[in-house]
C-alpha cells in the first residue's frame, strides 16, 4: 500500500525547476528548447487558424496563453500545449456558421467540460490503453506530423529541397559535436542564414499569414445566455473536451515513457480545461497538447522542466509581436526540416521490422494497424485511439471467452460439473449449452471454485441452467463460489424472467 509520501516521491519532478535554475547548462538547454518550440509553433498556429476559419492571431494568441498557463498549471513537465489541428477540425464549422463569438463561447464551455471530466476521474481511464494502441498512436502521430509538412514541399521552388536536406543533415550531425545548443535551433539558424546570404527566394513564415502586432485583450463573447445557445455550442464543446483530453493524456503518457518519469494525469486534465478557458477569455481558439512540438522539446532538444514550456510561450509572443518582421523572413524549409526529423524520430521502427511482426501476436499487430489507419483516414488522433481501444477490447473479450471450460463426470446418481474460467457476458452466453440436461441423473453439482462471476449475464445463465434442470425434475447445487461471487449471485439470482 502506497503512502502519501510515496505518492509525492513518485510524481516529484526530476529534474525540478529549482534544479534547472541552479544549473547554467541545464537552464540554457531549457531556454533554447523553448525558443525552438516557439519558432515551430508559429506556422502551425497560423495553419490551424485557417482550418478553424478565423484570423491567424486567434491561433497565435491561443498558443501563447496556453503554453504559458500550462507551464504553471499542468501535471506533465516539458509537455507543450497550444492550438492544435485536432481541436481546429472539431470547431471548424462553428465560426463560419455563427461567428467568432460563438467559437470563443464553445472553447470556454469545452474548458469547463474538461474540468468536470477531470473531477470525474477521466484520466484514470488511461490504464485501459493497451501497448499496441500506444504503438499505433506513436506511429500515427509520426505520419500525421510528416503529412502536415507535405503541402510545404509541393509546388515550391526547387531550392526548397536542398535547404530541407541541409537542415536535416545539420540535425543529424550536430549532436555529435555539441548538445549544449539544441540541434533544431542550429539547423534553423544555418538554413535561414544561407537563404539571406544568397538571397534565395523561397516560401517564408510570413507567407503563411499576417502576424499580430499587439497584445491579446480580454474578450467576452457576445452571445445570449440561453438554452438555444447551449444547444448550438455544447456538441462541439464536448467534442473539443474529449478529443483534447485524449490527445493530451496520450501525449503525456508518451512523454512519461521517453523521460522515464511519472506525471499527474488528473492535474493535467483539469489544467487543460483552465488553459482553454483562459485562452477563450483572451480571444484564443483553444487547443491541447501539441505532439510535434512536444517531441521537439523533449526528444530533440532534451528539455525536462516547465521552464521550456514557459519559454516556448514567451518566445512565441516575443517572436510574433516584437520580432515579427524578422520571423517573417525565416524560410519554411528550415521548420519543415525540423518537423520531418521529429516524424522520423517519433516513429516506432521496431514495430514494423519483419522479426517483430513474425514474433508479435497477429491481434496485437492488427490493433496497431487499425489505430494508424483510423488516424490517417480521419486526420484525428483521438478517433484512432478510440478505434484501437475498441478493437483491442473486442479481441480480448473474444480471447478470454474461449478460456472457460466445463468438465463433466458422473458417479452414481450425481453428475458433477467443474467450471473453469472467468464468467462474464461473452463466456456465459454459451454456458447453458455445456450441460446434459436430459441425460444427467437426478442430482447435479456445479463446482464454481475455479471460476468467478463478474456480471448479471452470468447469474441469468446460471438461473437458466437451474430452470432447465427443474423442468426435467432434477435438482442443482452450486458449490465453491468465492465470497464476492456468492454475494453477487445471492443478490441477483431469481430476478430474471425465465428464458
Amino acid at each position: 500500500m502506497t503512502t502519501a509520501a510515496d505518492d509525492r516521491a513518485r510524481y516529484r519532478a526530476n529534474p525540478s525547476v529549482l534544479t534547472a535554475l541552479k544549473n547554467p547548462r541545464m537552464l540554457t538547454r531549457e531556454v533554447l528548447a523553448g525558443l525552438v518550440v516557439g519558432l515551430a509553433l508559429i506556422p502551425e498556429a497560423i495553419a490551424f487558424s485557417v482550418i478553424a476559419g478565423v484570423d491567424p492571431k486567434v491561433g497565435l494568441f491561443s498558443s501563447f496563453i496556453m503554453a504559458v498557463s500550462i507551464a504553471f498549471l499542468g501535471g506533465r513537465p516539458a509537455m507543450v500545449t497550444a492550438a492544435t489541428g485536432a481541436v481546429a477540425l472539431v470547431v471548424a464549422p462553428v465560426a463560419p456558421a455563427y461567428g467568432l463569438d460563438y467559437l470563443i463561447a464553445t472553447i470556454l464551455l469545452a474548458g469547463l467540460f474538461q474540468v468536470l471530466l477531470a473531477v470525474l476521474g477521466v484520466a484514470k481511464l488511461m490504464r485501459f490503453i493497451p501497448r499496441s494502441v500506444m504503438t499505433g498512436f506513436v506511429n500515427a502521430l509520426a505520419i500525421f506530423v510528416f503529412s502536415s509538412q507535405v503541402p510545404h514541399l509541393l509546388n515550391v521552388p526547387w531550392l526548397v529541397y536542398p535547404l530541407v536536406a541541409l537542415g536535416i543533415v545539420v540535425m543529424i550531425f550536430m549532436p555529435k559535436i555539441t548538445k549544449i545548443i539544441p540541434a533544431p535551433l542550429i539547423s534553423v539558424i544555418i538554413v535561414t542564414a544561407v537563404v539571406m546570404v544568397f538571397a534565395i527566394r523561397v516560401p517564408t513564415v510570413g507567407d503563411q499569414g499576417e502576424l499580430p502586432q499587439s497584445l491579446p485583450e480580454l474578450f467576452i463573447p457576445n452571445v445570449p445566455l440561453t438554452w438555444e445557445t447551449f444547444t448550438i455550442i455544447a456538441p462541439s464543446a464536448l467534442a473539443v473536451a474529449v478529443v483534447g483530453l485524449m490527445e493530451t493524456l496520450m501525449t503525456a503518457k508518451l512523454v512519461d515513457e521517453i523521460t522515464d518519469t511519472h506525471s499527474r494525469k488528473t492535474r493535467e486534465a483539469w489544467a487543460q480545461g483552465v488553459s482553454n478557458m483562459l485562452s477563450g477569455f483572451f480571444g484564443g481558439m483553444g487547443g491541447c497538447a501539441v505532439i510535434g512540438q512536444t517531441m521537439i522539446n523533449v526528444k530533440e532538444s532534451g528539455a525536462r522542466t516547465r521552464i521550456s514550456t514557459f519559454c516556448a510561450g514567451i518566445f512565441l509572443f516575443l517572436l510574433v509581436v516584437v520580432f515579427g518582421d524578422f520571423v517573417s523572413t525565416i524560410p519554411m524549409a528550415a521548420l519543415v526540416a525540423v518537423m520531418v526529423m521529429v516524424a522520423i524520430g517519433a516513429f516506432d521502427w521496431h514495430s514494423i521490422r519483419p522479426s517483430t511482426l513474425k514474433r508479435m501476436p497477429k491481434s496485437e499487430t492488427a490493433v496497431m494497424l487499425v489505430t494508424v489507419l483510423a488516424v490517417v483516414i480521419t486526420n484525428n488522433l483521438a478517433i484512432g485511439v478510440i478505434a484501437g481501444v475498441l478493437m483491442a477490447s473486442v479481441l480480448f473479450v473474444r480471447r478470454v471467452a474461449h478460456f472457460v471450460t466445463v468438465v463433466r463426470t458422473v458417479a452414481g446418481d450425481t453428475a458433477h460439473y467443474v467450471v473453469d474460467g472467468q464468467l462474464f457476458f461473452a463466456s456465459s452466453n454459451d454456458l447453458t449449452t455445456q450441460f446434459e440436461y436430459a441425460d444427467d441423473p437426478g442430482r447435479v453439482v456445479i463446482d464454481l471454485s475455479r471460476s468467478r462471476i463478474w456480471d448479471a449475464s452470468t447469474v441469468a445463465a446460471l438461473d437458466a441452467i437451474q430452470t432447465k434442470y427443474a423442468q426435467h425434475g432434477k435438482s442443482v447445487e452450486l458449490v465453491g463460489l468465492n465470497d464476492a461471487s456468492g454475494m453477487f449471485h445471492g443478490r441477483l439470482s431469481g430476478g430474471f424472467p425465465p428464458a
